[in-house]
């Protein structure tokens, strides 16, 4: 836990806000002093009375109140806090932030502040996904503001579920202690570097209907591509078949072969580090039939022979004058893990090897969370259960530290 800290918290006007009344306590818990701006809008979901009486502070509300003003003022707010935390950021809360304004006491704070801003989205999918809102939480990171969320899951509104959700309290508030951990306010540590993700499956086409494939959400990719961008880089995530929301800022190839995997990849270079999270098919078919494969009484089943893919991970890593500086493969494994994993760093040539048990008991296949060993030539790291964007962001700054460990070498 980091030691204690002076919280703004701007409330948005969501349906969210009432989860900041727990936020409040835990935060207080911790011994952190807390202070509450709320808009107009946040009085339509939680009272300022509650708001306040959690806090033990006086509730903001109003740039023009003139006794607020004279005994606090909107400057003296933005800079007398260590942490700005909107929560819930809703999406006229992110555009009038992306867009420099400063109408209500919230964005005027937040537009005079100089200290670390977190913003916690919450809003409906339809809205999330908007080009517009799109293009204003890129300014927003290109800009230096952190971002936590939104998590995937059902809305209030009845029928309506996608990414949209404010995270859960426990994550916003390790989103905000890791921003007092030593190093945390380091912004950009992968500025000018071009990080390449591969994710998700391959698809392998038997004739037009059917296919081999592999088991993969994606997930754990997609966070690696949205972890590096928050460090700063220049992103290219190549992905197989996935439904899952696109991470913002990130150049995005989608492809369905591992044949079309490996030419992106190749398109993609020169790179800084390549992750290959995806969870390439091992074999397709030799000879994929034109038309759908029929079956028919007394038929017996069809024979596929099968031709091995080419090891994407094992080719980039031996691709001489292109190769990436940092080469990071996964190897998904159902037993043996880390053995396993010790033999793909040296028959691979990798740097490093992200090993994991995808057994069905794991639930690592589709889930939120992962359980990883960090496989290098110098032995093995081990990491406890997290949720894999914890571990997306825990690879990618210590991707970060290896490629400054090497350029410092070099010199």
């Amino acid at each position: 836990m980091s030691s204690p800290k002076r919280i703004l918290l701007i409330i948005g006007g969501g349906i969210a806000a009432y989860k900041c009344l727990e936020l409040i306590r835990r935060l207080k818990e911790r011994g952190h002093h807390v202070r509450a701006i709320m808009t107009e809008a946040a009085h339509q979901f939680v009272t300022p009375l509650s708001v306040g009486a959690l806090t033990n502070e006086r509730v903001l509300t109003d740039l023009f109140n003139l006794d607020e003003e004279r005994e606090i003022g909107h400057i003296r707010l933005a800079r007398d806090s260590d942490l700005i935390v909107v929560a819930p950021a809703t999406a006229d809360l992110i555009a009038r932030m992306a867009g420099g304004h400063a109408d209500n006491l919230a964005t005027a704070v937040l537009l005079a502040s100089d200290k670390p801003v977190l913003v916690a989205p919450a809003m409906n999918p339809a809205m999330w996904l908007k080009p517009a809102t799109k293009r204003n939480v890129i300014q927003l990171k290109a800009d230096g503001i952190r971002f936590v969320g939104p998590a995937i899951g059902e809305m209030a509104e009845r029928g309506e579920a996608g990414p949209g959700r404010l995270v859960e309290v426990p994550e916003l508030i390790e989103a905000i202690e890791r921003i007092f951990e030593p190093g945390g306010q380091r912004d950009h540590v992968l500025a000018g570097r071009h990080v390449v993700v591969t994710s998700g499956p391959t698809h392998e086409p038997i004739d037009p209907v059917r296919y081999l494939a592999n088991r993969s959400s994606g997930k754990q990719g997609f966070e690696l591509a949205a972890a590096a961008r928050e460090l700063g880089a220049r992103v290219t995530l190549i992905t197989g078949p996935v439904s899952l929301p696109e991470p913002q800022g990130v150049d995005i190839v989608r492809i369905k072969t591992a044949a079309e995997m490996l030419e992106a990849v190749r398109a993609a270079l020169p790179a800084d580090v390549a992750v290959f999270a995806a969870a390439v098919a091992d074999w397709r078919v030799d000879s994929p039939q034109t038309e759908k494969i029929k079956k028919a009484e007394g038929k017996s089943a069809p024979t596929l022979a099968l031709t091995e893919n080419t090891d994407i991970l094992k080719t980039i890593a031996h691709e001489g004058a292109l190769r990436p500086r940092l080469v990071i493969g996964f190897a998904a494994e159902t037993q043996d893990v880390v053995a396993y994993a010790k033999k793909k760093l040296k028959s691979k040539r990798a740097d490093w090897i992200i090993a994991n048990d995808v057994s069905p008991s794991s639930g690592v296949m589709g889930g939120e969370n992962n359980t990883v060993h960090l496989i290098t030539a110098s032995g093995v790291d081990s990491w406890p259960e997290m949720s894999k964007a914890k571990v997306a962001r825990k690879i990618m700054e210590r991707a970060a530290g290896e490629l400054l460990a090497k350029r410092t070498a070099a010199e």
